[in-house]
């Protein structure tokens, strides 16, 4: 996966308000088809979100829990892709004047996907 840095035309408080309104998982999840209420109050450390992910024909559906927030600096997601495994999420959200440096480190976590992608790392590494 990738760590991406991006430079948003807004401040942070407008950046954070869209990632604390749960409602709005699927604006800023590239393929999410939809999202849902998971557990707990959004986006408070162990509470959840449901989503939908359309590939091609078929539908799959997972989760999303919060595992680090240091609001308005830091949020860190785990999704869960079922036998795939979890990936980790981390936004390092930082005031650029009066814009804001988003810093999005994606990373395969858990699960096959996680460790095939160790495996593939050490050997190279």
């Amino acid at each position: 996966m990738a760590v991406r840095h991006k430079l948003i035309a807004r401040e942070s408080s407008v950046l954070w308000a869209v990632l604390e309104d749960e409602s709005r998982y699927a604006d800023w999840v590239v393929g999410t088809l939809d999202s849902a209420p998971g557990n707990g109050r959004w986006p408070e450390v162990g509470s959840s979100i449901k989503y939908t992910v359309r590939v091609g024909l078929k539908e799959f559906h997972g989760h999303t829990t919060v595992r680090r927030l240091d609001a308005p600096h830091a949020l860190e997601l785990e999704a869960h892709g079922g036998p795939l495994g979890t990936a980790r999420i981390a936004f390092d959200i930082r005031p650029w004047g009066d814009k804001t440096l988003v810093v999005l480190d994606e990373h395969l976590l858990r699960g096959l996907g996680g460790s095939l992608h160790n495996t593939v790392i050490d050997a190279f590494a």
